[in-house]
């Protein structure tokens, strides 16, 4: 079978709907709880709710809006995109509402639907329970691993709920096209400080010390090569690899200082 050659139409643009989702809840004032996101050409639903619903819901209501994600994205799957935003905008009641539909471009859905919900959706700050910390590079690689909780974060940010939280994940933003296409130039993107067992294959974030400002932060695939003696395990070559081919590999003096593994890398968030 032959491999399918990507054309310029690929990476296109292409126009999307998004609506957001407004819940006028008795007792409480209306609240935007979430987007949702059409490709009109696929027909693909993307969606996102609110998780903070014990701020701004009574208990009779938390049951039912914890499973509107889950129910909305199983009838996208079933009957397509533009039949979840029909029926939400033909039967919306006196309690749950939806926008007028507004035009987007997007090259990438999941990414547009990550940046929507950031601009449109002020969901209540749950530290380690929805949210993550985003730091600088530079803080993300000093007083933050040595006390993390003597440093305030420049902002907290809701990750998506197949996130597992734990207090050793935070966010920063990544410069640079070395990782492309996995991690895109200016990607905010979730790491994991305290790297446990073998780093081999895995994305790292990692600092030069002998360079100045973020230049001296990047990730890299970490490659190592070992073999065995009468003293065990003995490293013979630790590589830095790019992702991007058009960019720069190299190998690592073992004895060489100046680069320290700050973090993991675990996905990118938009």
């Amino acid at each position: 079978m032959s491999a399918r050659v990507l054309s310029i139409r690929d990476y296109a643009p292409r126009t999307g709907q998004f609506s957001l989702v407004i819940a006028d809840l008795p007792g409480h004032t209306a609240e935007t709880i979430g987007v949702l996101l059409l490709d009109p050409q696929t027909d693909k639903l993307y969606l996102r709710l609110r998780r903070d619903w014990e701020e701004i819901a009574d208990d009779d209501d938390i049951e039912v809006l914890s499973e509107l994600e889950d129910d909305l994205s199983a009838k996208g799957d079933e009957s397509g995109g533009a039949v979840v935003f029909d029926f939400l905008e033909n039967s919306a009641s006196l309690s749950l509402r939806m926008t007028d539909r507004q035009a987007v471009s997007a090259r990438d859905f999941d990414r547009k639907l990550a940046e929507l919900y950031r601009e449109h959706v002020p969901a209540h700050v749950l530290r380690y329970r929805t949210h993550l910390p985003r730091y600088s590079l530079a803080v993300a690689a000093g007083p933050f691993l040595t006390n993390p909780e003597g440093i305030e974060a420049e902002e907290w940010i809701e990750v998506p709920p197949d996130v597992r939280i734990d207090d050793d994940l935070f966010i920063a933003r990544i410069q640079g096209h070395s990782m492309e296409p996995r991690i895109p130039d200016g990607s905010l993107c979730i790491f994991r400080r305290n790297v446990v067992g073998s780093r081999n294959g895995r994305l790292v974030l990692v600092r030069n010390s002998e360079l100045a400002d973020d230049n001296q932060y990047t990730v890299k695939r970490y490659r190592s090569e070992k073999r065995i003696d009468e003293d065990g395990f003995v490293q013979t070559r630790i590589r830095l690899e790019s992702l991007n081919p058009a960019y720069p590999s190299w190998d690592l003096d073992p004895e060489d200082e100046k680069y320290q593994v700050i973090a993991e890398f675990v996905q990118v968030l938009e």
